[in-house]
């Protein structure tokens, strides 16, 4: 039986227990690992296709044919399993699918609501304070340039609670006229609680409302001749004004709506989001899912949709620049997950064309420059290729580094470089456990390569191949560190792997590096020469990885104290103790009154830190 057969077999099995309803089906390999996923109104009917072996383009035919297992999960509508799909192929991220892969939480402003004086901040992460966030933004860059126009008009400050409750005299935000130092008692609570009001009402689309309410409290202080407050209304005035500029990229006839496009150049698709909240634009973002050449832009786009909502609300209106065939479902699927309605529009003309419009020409240059650049990348790899005479173009090359301070906190990392550049999905940090001599680079690297080739070959054994085996791997050095990375790789039974360090030349000049490889003596290239610069940029991006790992991770340790050691002593508790003693060794040297007499510190939380510090003394359990 081929296996195609075996994979029809296998549905057709599946199909005695798959009932007619609505629901998500997956199809899964040998490994359990996901190959498909998909939804239907009609599960049954949708499944049996996949028998029809002769209907099937070639692509569901190897789906097919590798398909060892099903699994379904029935829905009460069509809508809540396109829901269901969009959030397993996202999770899941199956070979077969169009997968957008977008794992970076967007950032929001924040209106805190538990503090007479409301802050102002940019916020990422749940939303678990409570506070009146709006958004998302696009970037970090989008939501600090609102919060500096909110600062100007509205005067909202942005210090923190704890920063707040300190200050004894107004910070520079005052004199830069950004904030009407509440602190310090300049404005009252009431008059601070009117600036909040008007920022709310700003961020929900009411420009027009505050802008006139600005101007008829500029003029009210002027003939009351109160000409310092006028002045400074009129400031405010003029910062709304220039926040408010309509055009093509802050449009007026839109509130709260996204603008995605897609635009597909050579079997290739940039999806293009525009984030419009309040009629301002908050940035904007390219998405490049990954899918076949044979899906084509509105099915690209489609998809896209289903996935990208999945973690974040939806905005009332959409729109998008291709006529997709189930807009309709997916207008229904997201109404059903932000509990209002959500529609789905492709403009035809007017202002909105125009926004749709604008948004394809970032989708087209974005998508252009990505080719130029995965061209350019793929003859940098044909020129290592040719350099370092390998078998083949490498698609994957594997950089490791390390960095400690005397030893101490020491870690390693590995970077990842590829067809489309930097492969950062594909970075690993390695916190070396040891024993070793400290300093001990060798040692470190050693343990690095065991772990990583480790698991490699485990999945060598188990599939025939391993999914991310490297065809290069480059080494910070020189001969000695070229000859100790053989032998490790050697006594692991890695013999396939092509090996490169690179020297720092003399003086540690950049240009002036030395190569060395295998069966070659070492050599250097013209200071220009781009394959040169490719391989510095990749030992450099390692380098950096390496330093940013380990200084987050000294950070970490400096952090800690004695105190973590303590069972039941959550982070609450050990802020407890710390506020109240000053130190983890004022903690220490606490009697058991005194523990018991800090703030938030039960009589049993008090037994266990005086129990931890001294040990054998006898402690009162309140027996």
């Amino acid at each position: 039986m081929t296996t195609i057969s075996k994979g029809v077999a296998v549905i057709e099995a599946a199909l005695v227990n798959i009932p007619f309803s609505p629901g998500v089906y997956r199809m899964l390999d040998a490994n359990g690992d996901a190959l498909y996923v998909g939804k239907a109104r009609n599960l049954k009917r949708r499944v049996t296709s996949y028998t029809q072996i002769g209907r099937l383009p070639e692509r569901l035919r190897r789906m097919v044919s590798e398909t060892v297992s099903m699994e379904t999960i029935t829905t009460h509508t069509e809508a809540e399993a396109l829901l269901l799909e969009a959030n397993l192929i996202k999770r899941l991220k199956p070979r077969f699918n169009i997968v957008l892969r977008d794992d970076k939480s967007y950032p929001w402003l924040m209106l805190t609501e538990d503090h007479p004086f409301p802050q102002i901040s940019k916020h990422r992460g749940a939303h678990v304070r409570k506070a009146s966030y709006w958004g998302p933004f696009a970037s970090a860059w989008a939501v600090n340039q609102t919060v500096t126009a909110m600062q100007r008009v509205f005067l909202l400050r942005s210090c923190t609670d704890s920063v707040f409750a300190s200050r004894t005299r107004p910070c520079l935000l005052l004199q830069i006229k950004r904030c009407s130092a509440p602190c310090v008692g300049r404005v009252d609570e009431e008059a601070y609680g009117k600036l909040v009001a008007q920022a709310k009402a700003f961020l929900s689309g009411k420009a027009n409302s505050v802008q006139k309410e600005l101007a008829a409290e500029m003029e009210q202080a002027a003939e009351a001749l109160e000409f310092e407050r006028a002045a400074a209304v009129r400031d405010r005035l003029r910062g709304l004004t220039f926040v408010q500029g309509s055009s093509v990229i802050n449009p007026a006839s839109l509130t709260d709506a996204d603008v995605i496009v897609a635009w597909q150049i050579a079997g290739q698709t940039c999806v293009q989001v525009f984030f419009v909240r309040g009629g301002r634009n908050n940035g904007n973002r390219a998405f490049y899912p990954t899918h076949t050449k044979a899906e084509e832009g509105p099915e690209v786009l489609a998809a896209f949709i289903g996935q990208f909502y999945d973690d974040k609300p939806p905005p009332p209106l959409l729109l998008v620049n291709q006529e997709m065939a189930e807009r309709d479902l997916i207008a229904e699927a997201l109404s059903l997950k932000a509990g209002r309605k959500v529609d789905i529009a492709r403009p035809q003309r007017g202002e909105k064309l125009a926004v749709v419009q604008h948004a394809e020409t970032n989708a087209r240059e974005a998508l252009e420059r990505k080719l130029a650049e995965t061209a350019g990348q793929g003859k940098l790899l044909q020129g290592v290729a040719e350099l370092f005479k390998l078998p083949s173009v490498p698609q994957r090359i594997e950089v490791y580094d390390n960095s400690h301070i005397m030893g101490t906190n020491p870690y390693g990392v590995m970077i990842v470089a590829g067809a489309e550049g930097f492969m950062k999905g594909a970075y690993r940090k390695y916190g070396i456990r040891g024993p070793m001599a400290p300093g001990d680079d060798f040692a470190m690297m050693r343990e690095m390569l065991q772990r990583r080739f480790g698991r490699a070959l485990k999945e060598r054994a188990e599939n025939d191949a391993a999914s991310d085996w490297p065809d290069l791997l480059l080494i910070d050095g020189g001969a000695g560190q070229l000859s100790a990375v053989r032998d490790i790789l050697n006594d692991l039974g890695v013999h396939d792997v092509a090996l490169v360090a690179i020297a720092k030349g003399p003086d540690r000049n950049a240009g002036r590096e030395w190569l060395h490889t295998e069966g070659v003596e070492p050599f250097q290239l013209p200071p220009q020469d781009p394959v040169l610069y490719f391989l510095q940029r990749l030992r450099d991006e390692a380098h950096r990885f390496a330093i940013t790992t380990h200084r987050a991770g000294r950070s970490k340790a400096i952090t800690q104290s004695e105190l973590d050691e303590i069972e039941g002593i959550g982070p609450a508790r050990k802020r407890a103790l710390l506020n109240h003693f000053g130190s983890a060794r004022g903690v220490k040297m606490a009697g058991l009154a005194d523990l018991e007499a800090a703030p938030g510190i039960s009589r049993e939380t008090a037994n266990r830190v005086y129990a931890h510090f001294h040990a054998g003394a006898r402690v009162n359990t309140g027996a």
